[in-house]
């Protein structure tokens, strides 16, 4: 669908949603708010108040950004000992793509809302659940013991297809006997990239993906997409094809014709974790998605957080690094030693005037994906198609979205009046730059029927049951790994970037947006900037 008739579509289904429906015998559309990353962030920075702070404060570290770079940076420097820190976030809430939202009924996912197991490599990410009693017992332990709570419930996803559902997310009824061997293949190829390693002896494809190998045999495929690469290994069966576009749109808002090859091998063979409790497929989830991460992050940065904080200009001093604030109304100026800049790096051109010409370029080289989150608050369990039970994650194979995970899964145990299911969207089939638009132009009244629409094909009863529906847009949720993007460019500029009292922090420095990947980019900025204050 083109950028103007999705356009036009979603406009048309607009006037028959604020119309309430009339005449179709559909009930009127559930309340809801409109939200999202501080849509008005570039007025903001653009109309900072341009006069003299009132307040000045110091410190020996600020960071700039409470997403999990941030929160990770101020976690490592907590435990190293060093608490000489200021943490400002843009928003109310720290946590960026792991925030949570709230109903009567339980807790829910605004944007990340699962942690793979992490392998041996994620060390932080392991001292981190250790940290949390999440991880039970040596955190350096290959099959490591998790609490129950937060491994995620059987039946953990399931996939709609012809009027069935099917346990997993690879559909095999009714196909025939080729493509099924083709599944397998393709499965078993990803199982041995898990374990494969380049010429000098590291992973492949490895979690951080800076331990990756870089035999340039493999960094090559950088070059090309993840859809040439499957046409020039004989993964071309429909399954196949759909389940490596799913997942590129799952984790990168793109489809397989736009990604990086490697990136999207890099999604079926990174994650190598175990549980001595839990299959390897298994991953941690909470009703509230990865805030709970989030939050164990922050309650190292207690005390040293501003929220709603918009840093809008840093400058360089004889002493250190001056960062102008706005905090609501007051103009506050922080000067502090040392600097962490863990928000998306596009802004960093914008606030710091003196950027060097390079590191400028490649700031603004990448583009991101936007986003869109819904959360619809129901008064019952829906209605059930047949096939595989209710699960976790639950997608509908040929559908513009990425299906709904249940909030309330983990609590399934318990008599609930209801239930909260998080809908995904990414919007790959358009422009970053037009999608962008098309979030800040559409209505919520839209989005609503769009996503009700989508939702009844499997639950015919969901319009009956809907009490509210709450949509979240973000239009810059992550990098987009395009081809060439990730090796031997623009990215790599940015992590070979030094200064004695700047440090980059992003997920952005890896090229795409992965928990592991942006607390890994806080932990490294920390130890550079606790070693530059010593």
């Amino acid at each position: 669908m083109t950028s103007r008739s999705r356009r036009d579509f979603l406009r048309a289904v607009a006037v028959a949603a604020l119309a309430g429906c009339a005449g179709n015998g559909k009930p009127p559309l559930p309340p809801g708010e409109l939200g999202g990353v501080d849509a008005d962030f570039g007025h903001r920075l653009r109309d900072a108040v341009q006069r003299a702070p009132e307040v000045t404060r110091r410190t020996g570290v600020v960071i700039v950004g409470g997403g999990i770079s941030g929160l990770s940076a101020a976690w490592r420097m907590a435990r190293q000992g060093f608490d000489d820190f200021l943490l400002l976030d843009l928003e109310k809430e720290p946590g960026g793509n792991s925030r949570a939202g709230r109903s009567p009924l339980t807790a829910y996912p605004l944007g990340a809302h699962y942690l793979p197991l992490p392998g041996v490599q994620a060390v932080h990410v392991r001292e981190l659940l250790a940290e949390l009693g999440v991880l039970q017992g040596d955190p350096g332990a290959v099959r490591a013991h998790y609490d129950e709570r937060f491994l995620c419930a059987t039946p953990q996803e399931r996939v709609y297809r012809n009027g069935l559902w099917e346990e997993g997310l690879l559909p095999q009824r009714g196909l025939p006997q080729g493509e099924r061997e083709q599944q397998q293949a393709f499965l078993a190829r990803m199982n041995e990239l898990k374990a494969a390693r380049g010429r000098d002896g590291r992973r492949l494809f490895a979690l951080p993906m800076a331990l990756s190998s870089r035999d340039p045999a493999w960094l090559a495929l950088d070059r090309i997409s993840f859809s040439q690469w499957l046409d020039g290994n004989g993964f071309t069966a429909p399954g196949v094809r759909w389940l490596a576009d799913y997942a590129c749109r799952d984790d990168y808002g793109m489809a397989a014709g736009d990604t990086s090859a490697w990136a999207g091998l890099h999604y079926f063979a990174c994650r190598d974790g175990e549980a001595a409790n839990a299959t390897a497929d298994t991953v941690l989830t909470a009703p509230e998605g990865n805030a709970w991460l989030a939050r164990g992050l922050a309650r190292r940065a207690a005390g040293r957080l501003l929220s709603g904080a918009l840093a809008w200009r840093i400058e360089e001093s004889r002493s250190g690094i001056s960062v102008d604030v706005q905090q609501g109304e007051q103009p506050l100026r922080i000067e502090a030693r040392a600097l962490i800049w863990a928000a998306p790096l596009f802004i960093l051109p914008r606030v710091w005037p003196n950027l060097p010409e390079v590191l400028r370029q490649a700031a603004l080289a990448g583009d991101y994906a936007p986003w869109l989150v819904a959360n619809l608050q129901l008064a019952g369990l829906p209605e059930e198609r047949h096939g595989a039970p209710p699960a976790w994650d639950n997608v509908l194979y040929d559908s513009p979205g990425l299906g709904y995970v249940t909030a309330t899964h983990q609590l399934l145990r318990r008599h609930l009046p209801g239930t909260v299911l998080t809908c995904y969207r990414a919007l790959h089939d358009l422009a970053p730059a037009a999608g962008r638009r098309l979030l800040l132009e559409t209505p919520r009244e839209a989005w609503a029927e769009a996503i009700l629409s989508e939702l009844e094909t499997v639950h015919p009863d969901i319009r009956r049951l809907a009490t509210r529906l709450d949509i979240f847009r973000n239009g810059h949720a992550m990098r987009r790994p395009v081809p060439g993007s990730l090796w031997g460019g623009c990215r790599e500029r940015l992590t070979d970037f030094r200064h004695p009292r700047i440090m980059l922090a992003h997920a952005d420095l890896s090229g795409f947006s992965l928990f592991e990947e942006a607390q890994y980019r806080g932990v490294l900025a920390a130890d550079r900037a606790i070693a530059a204050m010593s």
